[in-house]
């Protein structure tokens, strides 16, 4: 065993799970004063192993927890994010959602996957890096983020307020796989006017809600153009997620005699980096293009999804090369621990979410992977994450960090 893994191994599982559960039991909902107690939390955790660590305003009582472990200098940094909301508690739980219950197989919790295991697994792996007396040459940058779940407000913030490092990793639920492409995600709203008359006259009507249900399988299976290979063109995905139709804009429902001469759409979409935002619309209109003729008096447009309505940073789609040092750093590490090649790549459905790891990337110009704990039990009631994926994933950051940072003599 060399001196790298008999530090892995030296990470403690009780001690690991205890303070994932102490992270559990704050209840961190996105845009709630939880998420900076969770904050103020972790810069205090990090302040016992001597880090420099602080409290980052974002928006309002919204804060950040930054912290550094600095290098002794001549290595490459490693800048580790992940972030600290969560979304609600849904029904059909059995356990107590802040409970941080561990039994012999699972961790329980609102938000553990999603993705508070990832957030502890980055600090115990630092934790036991200092505990050990290892030196550094490189910094290792710890980034705990608020709004993940509003598009990024809080790794947004850090950026602008300079935080940067050579590599990072984004500890998003992969179920620890090393995910080096996924799409980026807006918003869109297609509306259809058509032309009401009785149901006595339908014949003279343009059915705007025909319209749509013909629409909705079609945008479903739109296949989105410009895709620069198979691999970018399998993390494209159309969804139609809302769809309304009465009489006006105003949506009036009361008079269903009528044929309905007014329908909306609103939906997602998730595109490759060689694909963007308007190719996409693009694409949608044509199909609006099709469906105009096909119901003769149709006008029907589409757009971003429009001011008053929900508000969110654009995500913008994440890729690196596999041969990346950070990519190539952490296969490594997972074969160090769990003996078997890293699943790398556009691994689904992860693929098709959105994650800050895209802000480091374009506004930061930083290369690095999202792999993270967690994905399998993600958004569902009793959400819950694998203890040994969870100890294994600090193992492979420790290793990480030996790699990329280098030991200090």
């Amino acid at each position: 065993m060399t001196d790298a893994q008999r530090l892995a191994a030296g990470v403690d599982p009780r001690r690991a799970l205890d303070f994932l559960a102490a992270m559990v039991r704050h209840k961190s909902y996105s845009n709630t004063p939880g998420e900076t107690e969770l904050a103020r939390f972790m810069v205090a955790e990090m302040q016992k192993l001597g880090m420099d660590a602080r409290l980052q305003p974002v928006e309002g009582e919204r804060c950040n927890a930054i912290g550094v472990w600095k290098g002794t200098g001549g290595g490459k940094s490693l800048l580790f994010n992940g972030h600290l909301d969560t979304n609600p508690v849904t029904g059909g739980w059995t356990v107590d959602p802040w409970g941080g219950l561990v039994d012999d197989k699972f961790i329980y919790g609102i938000g553990v996957s999603n993705m508070k295991a990832g957030d502890a697994a980055y600090f115990c792996a630092v934790r036991s890096l200092i505990e050990n007396g290892v030196r550094l040459r490189g910094d290792v940058v710890l980034t705990y983020v608020v709004g993940e779940l509003q598009g990024g407000v809080g790794t947004i913030k850090a950026i602008e307020a300079g935080i940067r490092a050579d590599y990072f990793i984004n500890a998003e639920p992969t179920d620890i796989a090393a995910l080096t492409l996924h799409a980026g995600a807006f918003n869109w709203t297609v509306e259809l006017e058509g032309v009401t008359r009785h149901v006595s006259k339908r014949e003279q009507a343009c059915d705007a809600l025909q319209a749509a249900s013909v629409l909705v399988p079609r945008l479903n299976a739109l296949e989105f153009s410009g895709a620069a290979s198979e691999e970018h063109r399998a993390v494209n995905r159309c969804h139609v997620g809302v769809m309304r139709s009465a009489l006006t804009p105003e949506f009036h429902d009361w008079r269903p005699p009528q044929v309905a001469d007014f329908a909306r759409l609103i939906g997602t979409g998730r595109y490759a980096p060689s694909q963007s935002e308007d190719s996409v619309l693009a694409d949608i209109r044509r199909e609006l293009d099709w469906l105009q003729r096909e119901f003769p008096g149709l006008k029907a447009k589409v757009e971003r999804q429009r001011t008053g309505q929900v508000q969110r940073a654009s995500m913008l789609p994440f890729e690196v090369d596999r041969s990346s040092p950070i990519v190539q750093a952490i296969n490594a590490a997972h074969r160090a621990v769990r003996r078997t090649p890293q699943p790398t790549g556009a691994i689904a459905p992860q693929c098709y979410y959105g994650t800050d790891a895209a802000h480091l990337q374009h506004r930061a110009g930083m290369q690095g992977i999202v792999c993270g704990p967690g994905g399998r039990y993600n958004t569902m009631p009793d959400e819950r994450v694998d203890i040994v994926d969870y100890l294994d994933a600090a193992k492979i950051y420790l290793l990480t960090v030996l790699d990329i940072c280098g030991r200090s003599a």
